[in-house]
C-alpha cells in the first residue's frame, strides 16, 4: 500500500511537468497569474525566472499592472517544469510570441531570479541576466530607484519582524 502511495505521488509530480494552453483569467501580482485550460481547469502559475516586488513594495503595483497589460485575458502557452511549495506550477509562459517572463525584466519589473538560475536553459538563463543588466544601465522601472530592494530580501525583513 505505501509503495502504491508513493508511486501515485511520483506520478502526480511528473503530471505537472509539460505544456499548459489556455486563457490568462488572473493577475496575482508581477509573478504569478491564473491561467484557464479548456477543460476550465485553473491553474495557478508562478512565473519562472523571475521575482517580482510584493504588492507592498515600491513598484508592485506597477509590476503586476504591466504583467496585466501582457497577458490578461489572453491566449497563452505555459512550459512548466515543476511545482512549488505553494502548489504553484512554476513556467515559463508565452503569450503572442512574447515571453512574458523576460518581458517583465527587461521593462524593470522583476529580477532575474538567480537563485533559481540552474533550473533555466542556458539560453534562458543568458537572457534573463542580460535583460535585467541592460535594464539596470538603462534606470528602467525598480530600476529608478537607487536601492531597490529584492523581494527576497524584503520578505524575509517582514518575516523577521516581530508581531504585534
Amino acid at each position: 500500500m505505501k509503495r502504491l502511495a508513493f508511486a501515485l505521488a511520483i506520478v502526480a509530480g511528473c503530471a505537472s511537468a509539460g505544456t499548459l494552453e489556455g486563457r490568462i483569467v488572473g493577475i496575482t501580482d508581477g509573478d504569478t497569474i491564473t491561467l484557464l485550460d479548456a477543460d476550465h481547469k485553473q491553474h495557478k502559475i508562478r512565473l519562472d525566472g523571475i521575482d517580482a516586488p510584493e504588492k507592498a513594495q515600491p513598484f508592485g503595483n506597477r509590476s503586476k499592472q504591466h504583467l496585466s497589460d501582457l497577458a490578461f485575458n489572453r491566449e497563452a502557452m505555459a512550459e512548466c517544469g515543476k511545482v512549488d511549495r505553494y502548489q504553484r506550477e512554476v513556467c515559463r509562459v508565452i503569450v503572442g510570441g512574447t515571453d512574458v517572463c523576460l518581458a517583465q525584466i527587461q521593462a524593470g519589473m522583476a529580477w532575474h531570479f538567480k537563485r533559481y538560475a540552474k533550473e533555466q536553459t542556458r539560453l534562458h538563463r543568458e537572457q534573463y541576466a542580460g535583460a535585467e543588466l541592460e535594464a539596470r544601465a538603462a534606470r528602467r522601472g525598480l530600476w529608478a530607484d537607487a536601492l531597490p530592494m529584492p523581494p527576497w530580501e524584503w520578505r524575509h525583513e517582514k518575516a523577521s519582524q516581530p508581531s504585534r
